[in-house]
């Protein structure tokens, strides 16, 4: 006889097989989006890319907890795996990245990674990091003051930490008890700056005790602990207790972005033990423990992503491209469309 569902780890959480086995599909898709959209840049074809592997199981664990439909989504640049599971496809983050007209976050205005949706509830934002922080802690405000079933989830990196905008978001949100969990996903470097430079505690979380709100370290590399997080977190929202911190231990693989060299602030053997503890490895292996999936399966499922990414680069770059006609429009005043 099957062992009760509540047997594992993740049954424990409430999440079945099937729920399992989309996260890792979910994974799957962050990494190889990724991995092909540095061969796109690498071949000419796109100016400028935000490399996330390494980042994958935080940000598909943390968003898992939040609900498409409802809830608000305020990622940063790297959060390609928090828009995949609010919704964007990989066609349309392709669309992003060559700037074409039908890009649905900024229709190829914005620098790619800006994630923006409006269908989605993702909410746009700015090169200047931390500069989203107020914005969640604002819209928390408004969806409570409207008496709103909605939680505002916001991730950022841990050189967010470091600016105004952080201190005033968290503060602010604290003081009024707000609906929105704020999820930093620590690397250890801002862009080439290391932690110990730029903050003296261990643990950013420890930070949440100056604005009486609770902090949560966790496993960026252990999706199930992240999703367990989130969803403490957001149901503690959901009841009226105020906002959390929640700090995921993660590693980036690459370099901050397609126009940096990491080998000037890290060593390659730095990198090659990051590596070590790949978050996509590291649930693949929970998977085949569980019986969840087998190796044939998985090789048909990897297989399946490669291809399903291929088609969207290749349907996206063959996409309209934006009309130089309309280059002002959302960013001056046009007479007929109200002030």
């Amino acid at each position: 006889m099957a062992a009760p569902l509540t047997d594992t780890p993740h049954g424990a959480l409430g999440l079945s097989d099937d729920e399992l086995l989309a996260m890792y599909r979910t994974l799957l898709v962050a990494r190889t989006l990724d991995e092909a959209a540095l061969r796109q840049n690498r071949m000419g074809r796109a100016p400028f890319v935000v490399p996330a592997a390494g980042h994958e199981g935080c940000q598909v664990g943390t968003a898992w907890a939040m609900r498409r439909g409802i809830d608000i989504w305020v990622p940063y640049y790297r959060d390609v795996g928090v828009v995949l599971v609010a919704g964007l496809t990989p066609y349309e983050i392709f669309l992003g990245i060559f700037a074409k007209a039908d890009d649905p976050c900024s229709g190829g205005r914005q620098m790619p990674s800006h994630w923006g949706s409006r269908r989605l509830g993702i909410i746009s934002g700015s090169s200047p990091i931390a500069t989203q922080i107020p914005h969640a802690a604002g819209i928390a405000y408004a969806a409570r003051y409207r008496g709103e079933d909605t939680v505002v989830g916001c991730w950022f990196g841990d050189g967010a930490t470091s600016e105004g905008d952080w201190h005033e978001g968290l503060n602010f949100a604290a003081i009024h008890h707000l609906p929105v969990v704020f999820v930093c996903e620590n690397n250890r470097y801002a862009i080439s700056v290391p932690q110990h430079k730029q903050m003296a505690v261990r643990d950013v979380a420890d930070r949440a005790a100056g604005y009486g709100m609770p902090g949560v370290v966790v496993d960026g590399a252990d999706v199930l602990a992240c999703y367990a997080a989130m969803r403490e977190a957001h149901e503690r929202a959901r009841r009226g207790e105020g906002p959390t911190l929640i700090e995921c231990k993660t590693d980036r693989f690459l370099p901050h972005t397609s126009d940096d060299d990491d080998r000037t602030y890290r060593s390659p053997e730095e990198v090659e033990r990051a590596r070590g503890h790949d978050p996509v490895a590291v649930f693949g292996a929970y998977l085949r423990e569980h019986a969840v999936l087998g190796p044939e399966a998985e090789d048909r499922l990897r297989a399946e992503v490669r291809a399903e990414i291929e088609r969207a680069i290749a349907a996206a770059w063959e996409a309209p491209e934006a009309d130089p006609a309309t280059l002002g429009l959302h960013v001056f005043h046009e007479p007929g469309r109200g002030r």
